[in-house]
């Protein structure tokens, strides 16, 4: 077994792409096709006068069978059979020592030949992808990690899709920890594409997840991950340094449920509150993106908000609100959230994601990425103790407990 294979058993879900000996995206009924145009053939030249003859189009039977099936044999297996058509036909009609049959015989032969190798090929190049595509797929687990449902006084959950269908991993960034400060995550954008883009991206997410715990207020996280970011740039040789920027929000928070917001040239978050309007949670003074400014003078303005239980605060990436229909209108994100709230956090950005591709009407043509935190604090059970603290440990070995009159 290959090195990919046994990383794809290991792995949850299916495998890119489809098995070897499967049709492809051809249904199985499709393997009939080859028979039913060979049997058409046959009828046509029974009923055709004696002087026309149909014969050479059994030629193009063992080439359908090469598109409607990924089994290398079964071009070979049809033209067998076509050749068997075509004696039967010459019998039938007179016509075994004709030029035209001989020429049929022999096209046929080519054509199944050429069917074996085409399906072999194309087997060849499939597998090469699915491999590709869980190198991918592997990679973007450890760049962009699953998001739980719960972390902290929230719960959370991400909607990722990149604008390369098959490449499953773009130049978009987010993450979601727990810390002692709170909750803290952070959205971006990398300007960009291609490897590039991935290099920058897991830079800036290495930064954030140590910056997280370590700095306790938002702003230094920032200014952190613009240290990080200048250096990676500046150590990995990236050509049109000068050019290169990373938009990014960040949030915080806490369990009381006040949340903090640093935004660095990022689309705002939007607030959803029952019973409300959805609220952009922005500020009048815009920050620059990271590697715009020099990393000292890094220190975004931090927004403060308190949240109430069940409040929904929705992050993503430029991807999603500069969507544009055929007619080059953008997505409506703030007007359309709403309609789309109910439900589990998943569901909500899954229901947001197929109205932006039907306002689309095709692909998406950029990354597009969507983090939805829902404030849920853990309330202990009525009438029970309250959770420990983060230093409590549990009665000691000499402790003792007395009952409360």
């Amino acid at each position: 077994m290959s090195a990919t294979g046994w990383i794809r058993e290991r792995l949850a879900g299916p495998a890119p792409g489809a098995a070897p000996g499967g049709t492809g995206t051809w249904p199985r009924t499709a393997l009939a096709l080859p028979f039913i145009g060979m049997a058409l053939v046959v009828v046509l030249n029974y009923f055709t006068d004696t002087g026309v003859t149909v014969e050479p189009a059994l030629t193009a039977v063992p080439a359908l069978a090469a598109v409607v099936s990924r089994r290398t044999w079964y071009p070979l297996l049809i033209g067998l059979c076509t050749e068997a058509a075509a004696f039967l036909m010459a019998l039938s009609s007179d016509s075994l020592g004709e030029s035209v049959h001989s020429a049929t015989v022999f096209a046929i032969v080519l054509v199944a030949a050429i069917g074996w190798v085409s399906a072999t090929l194309r087997l060849r190049q499939e597998k090469a992808l699915a491999d590709a595509q869980l190198v991918a797929e592997v990679a973007r687990r450890v760049l962009l990690r699953p998001v739980p449902d719960r972390v902290g006084s929230v719960r959370a959950a991400v909607h990722y899709a990149a604008a390369a269908a098959q490449a499953r991993i773009g130049g978009d960034l987010y993450e979601l920890v727990n810390t002692r400060h709170g909750v803290r995550a952070v959205v971006g954008d990398v300007r960009g594409k291609g490897l590039n883009a991935v290099e920058t991206a897991a830079a800036v997410l290495g930064a954030f997840r140590e910056a997280a715990h370590q700095e306790p207020a938002l702003d230094r996280v920032a200014g952190w991950l613009a240290v990080s970011l200048d250096r990676a740039l500046h150590e990995n040789d990236h050509t049109g340094v000068e050019e290169e920027f990373v938009t990014l929000v960040l949030i915080g928070v806490g369990p009381d449920g006040t949340a903090e917001i640093a935004n660095c040239g990022h689309p705002s978050p939007l607030l959803l509150r029952e019973g409300e309007g959805v609220r952009v949670l922005g500020l009048d003074e815009t920050v620059p993106p990271l590697g715009v400014l020099d990393p000292a003078d890094v220190c975004p303005p931090v927004q403060r908000v308190r949240l109430s239980p069940g409040d929904r605060v929705l992050l993503f990436t430029d991807g999603v609100v500069e969507a544009r229909d055929r007619a080059g209108a953008f997505y409506p994100l703030a007007e359309r959230l709403p309609a789309h709230a109910l439900g589990h956090p998943a569901e909500v950005l899954h229901r947001v994601h197929e109205d932006v591709v039907r306002h689309v009407g095709r692909q998406l043509g950029d990354d597009a990425a969507m983090l939805l935190l829902q404030y849920d604090p853990l309330t202990p059970a009525a009438g029970g103790p309250p959770p420990p603290g983060p230093h409590h440990r549990g009665p000691g070995p000499f402790s003792f407990h007395f009952p409360v009159t």
